[in-house]
């Protein structure tokens, strides 16, 4: 098995150590998801540097095991084909993207319900003040980063065959990774309910592949396919190829030097007298 890459294990090492200390905070009656998760964006307790941190939080174990282990099993093949530092700004990019992707669609829920217009909400069969009640809407997890990560190994190893927990069956990445963008699409539309911000997936979704389409147009011009020069080493070397290779000369000019190759060819079989006056004429132009 390979080595996890460094910025793999070091995501889960710190993913893992802020969910320690949120158990230890909450044993001491602070709660850090309530600091450093992604607040709505007109609640009194949102805060800028929210959309950062949320990625870094976690409900409970269950949803911290399932986003590392997603880390893991895909985190340490796309770094190891984007690169360290690359696969760092790949990851917080997409957490990002993925928190403004929920802020956007909270906006447009607050203002399509009309709570615009209220001071006060009725939920839980009890009056609740509007900004209390809009600091319910909290969002936290790396599941938004992860799903950028996901489409990414789909867009690297598309025919990669990956196999799934359930059902226990083998499939190609590119299949696996539509089905879990189409579950998600699917729940998103069905309502709110299951507590899973199913827009900040897609969001993510979308920021990993927007970022590595970039990164496909500007690193990987010329090759024949991602998937052959994904490696690091490959691609770099293909690079160095590029970069060698004379260029080739333009379609004018090769077909200029195809009929200089012709006219030679004649001289050798038929002798220059068998020349037309044209072509003497463009041999002569040709030396000069």
């Amino acid at each position: 098995m390979p080595q996890t890459p460094p910025v793999t294990k070091n995501l889960i090492m710190i993913n893992a150590i802020v969910y320690l200390a949120l158990i230890v905070g909450q044993n001491r009656g602070v709660d850090l998801n309530d600091m450093l998760g992604l607040h709505f964006l007109l609640a009194p307790n949102f805060n800028p540097v929210q959309v950062f941190t949320y990625m870094f939080m976690h409900a409970n174990f269950w949803h911290l095991f399932c986003n590392m282990f997603t880390l893991w099993m895909f985190g340490r093949i796309v770094e190891g084909s984007l690169g360290s530092r690359r696969f760092l700004w790949f990851y917080l990019l997409c957490g990002i993207g993925a928190g403004l992707s929920q802020e956007v669609v909270q906006l447009v829920s607050y203002y399509a319900q009309g709570l615009n217009n209220f001071s006060m909400v009725r939920t839980g069969g009890y009056a609740m003040p509007m900004g209390q009640y809009l600091s319910l809407w909290t969002t936290v997890g790396a599941s938004g980063a992860c799903y950028g990560v996901l489409i990414a190994f789909g867009m690297l190893f598309p025919n990669e065959r990956v196999m799934l927990l359930i059902p226990p069956i083998p499939l190609k990445a590119k299949y696996m990774v539509i089905g879990f963008i189409i579950i998600d699409l699917l729940s998103a539309l069905g309502g709110p309910g299951d507590g899973v911000a199913h827009f900040a997936h897609l969001g993510g979704a979308l920021a990993g592949w927007l970022i590595l389409r970039r990164m496909l147009r500007r690193r990987a011009s010329g090759f024949t396919s991602w998937q052959e020069y994904s490696d690091r080493r490959k691609w770099t070397d293909r690079l160095r190829d590029i970069f060698r290779k004379k260029p080739a000369p333009p379609r004018e000019e090769a077909d200029e030097e195809e009929e200089i190759d012709r006219i030679l060819e004649k001289i050798k079989r038929s002798g220059y007298d068998s020349l037309s006056q044209a072509e003497k004429d463009k041999l002569f132009n040709n030396r000069k």
